[in-house]
């Protein structure tokens, strides 16, 4: 073989490797499903079907496939309340239900494309239980996918702390029923309805913002965790619950618009999540409550009565400067009294919980919809339009 020839092939091969080392690096995993799931995204987002879709209006729907995780995997981290099946819950069927929006589909959650769109950053949840469920949840649905990735868990209450190092991404649930101000004084403890000081610190620097807020509005002595209210210069021994909830929230959606870059940091609002203690409200003819309940109730529409907390989160969103997502999960949460723990929060199966949700189950549904703005890229106003219809 001739010098010249030699060099040809050299010069050839090290030119295919330049271009090989500038083309996009494919993400780990199973590259080809992600690519086909991504062009799906844009092409459904073409065709407009998401566009005339309200991703919150829809039924669940049986599918073999699911559950998305066999909640076993994350027995180490999972909360026992939370974790129905180890509680001795001997029908699986409420685990096969898959939540569909009427009109159009969801992209399927891909946790190993979460963990790359997220990695290097930051993700708070803030709120009560209802928060730690879908906190929860999101960690189990990425520890099931990627069950070699190395993970930390820690908890410094009101601090919950889940770290994937290899993906330098923390997620995290602070534990902050009314987002505003709790503040222990001479005199008692002082709810404070117009101010967020120091748990606003601890909002700024995340990527990832989802709250929620409502049921410890509603507690009463011995359990309420406040002596007075206070709004500007007056204090209150009690007020209307409903009306503090609204102060609480314009305060929090003023502050999210004075402290917070939308266009870095994306901001949820979990919304009402139903709870299910009487079974005459969703068309039982009994005096029960979610206990004994297998499955979702059939269609779109569920006859509980509706929620205030829902209509004044909507009205406060809608006039956000940089409106936050309104993650609205009463109606399809309203579907599912099949979903709680009831008897089975506990190993001793004594108690009756119908507020909180199995895991795996329902809040996988809610994570799934944050991935479907994330994927999509969906913008706050797609929610807000659907929000603004509903008030005018």
């Amino acid at each position: 073989m001739s010098i010249w020839w030699r060099r040809y092939c050299f010069y050839s091969l090290l030119l295919l490797l330049l271009a090989s080392l500038f083309q996009q690096r494919p993400v780990e995993g199973d590259d080809q499903e992600l690519k086909n799931e991504r062009q799906w995204s844009r092409e459904e987002e073409e065709e407009g079907q998401l566009w005339s879709c309200d991703l919150f209006n829809g039924s669940w729907v049986y599918d073999d496939s699911y559950p998305l995780y066999d909640s076993s995997v994350c027995r180490a981290f999972l909360r026992d309340q939370f974790d129905c099946l180890r509680n001795g819950r001997p029908d699986h069927s409420y685990l096969k239900y898959r939540w569909q929006p009427t009109g159009c589909r969801l992209p399927e959650f891909n946790a190993r494309d979460f963990l790359l769109r997220f990695t290097g950053k930051r993700i708070l949840f803030v709120g009560d239980s209802l928060g730690l469920n879908q906190w929860q949840s999101l960690t189990c649905m990425l520890h099931a996918a990627v069950p070699e990735a190395q993970y930390n868990f820690t908890v410094n209450k009101p601090f919950y702390i889940f770290q994937f190092p290899e993906y330098n991404l923390t997620i995290t649930m602070v534990w902050n029923q009314f987002m505003v101000d709790l503040v222990d004084e001479p005199g008692g403890r002082v709810l404070k309805l117009d101010t967020i000081s120091k748990p606003g610190e601890v909002w700024k620097g995340n990527d990832l913002l989802i709250f929620d807020s409502w049921h410890w509005w509603f507690y009463k002595p011995p359990n309420q965790p406040w002596d007075y209210i206070q709004v500007g210069n007056k204090t209150y021994k009690d007020m209307d619950r409903i009306q503090a909830f609204k102060i609480a929230l314009e305060t929090w959606a003023h502050w999210i618009d004075s402290n917070i870059n939308c266009s870095k940091t994306r901001v949820f609002f979990q919304g009402i999540s139903a709870s299910h203690y009487h079974a005459r409200d969703w068309g039982r003819n009994s005096t029960g409550d979610c206990r004994g309940e297998t499955e979702p109730l059939k269609g779109t529409e569920s006859p509980m009565p509706k929620n205030p907390g829902t209509e004044i989160v909507r009205n406060v969103l809608v006039h956000m400067k940089n409106p936050a997502y309104f993650l609205d999960v009463s109606a399809l949460s309203e579907l599912r009294p099949d979903g709680h723990p009831g008897a089975y929060g506990d190993a001793q199966q004594k108690g009756s919980d119908c507020t909180h949700w199995c895991v795996a189950g329902v809040p996988d549904a809610w994570n799934q919809l944050v991935y479907a703005v994330i994927a999509l890229d969906l913008s706050p106003q797609f929610f807000s339009n659907f929000v603004s219809s509903i008030i005018t």
